[in-house]
């Protein structure tokens, strides 16, 4: 948390998403740091110690997410994170998320309201 607001890291190789991601969360007051690849992102958090993390599967490499996820696991975070995936509903019904490490996976295009309800959820002040 910084200056009394919740800190959300978002990583994806698309500008448009991390803009779209970006409006729809700064909108209810979360403060977004953004990254396009999964090096980068796992920098900002180191540096910035967000409170969740939302991060594209397929980005620079096609498991440059999950292998983000792991690096993450391995420094011993325990915030939530949630997959980004346009194969996110089926993703969800083939992979069991939580084994890799994740809260949960959304499905691309992120729907605002489901993505501020998942949020909210588990960054209640």
């Amino acid at each position: 948390m910084q200056d009394g607001k919740h800190v959300i890291l978002c990583i994806d190789d698309d500008d448009d998403v991390l803009d779209s991601l970006r409006v729809v969360l700064e909108a209810q007051s979360y403060l977004v740091l953004t990254a396009s690849t999964a090096e980068e992102g796992l920098k900002v958090y180191k540096k910035e110690k967000p409170d969740l993390v939302i991060v594209d599967l397929m980005m620079e490499e096609i498991d440059a997410g999950t292998l983000f996820v792991k690096e993450m696991k391995a420094l011993g975070s325990e915030i939530p994170i949630y997959m980004l995936s346009s194969m996110g509903d089926t993703l969800n019904q083939a992979v069991d998320y939580s084994a890799l490490g994740l809260t949960g996976v959304l499905q691309k295009p992120v729907k605002p309201e489901i993505l501020l309800k998942l949020v909210g959820g588990k960054l209640k002040a």
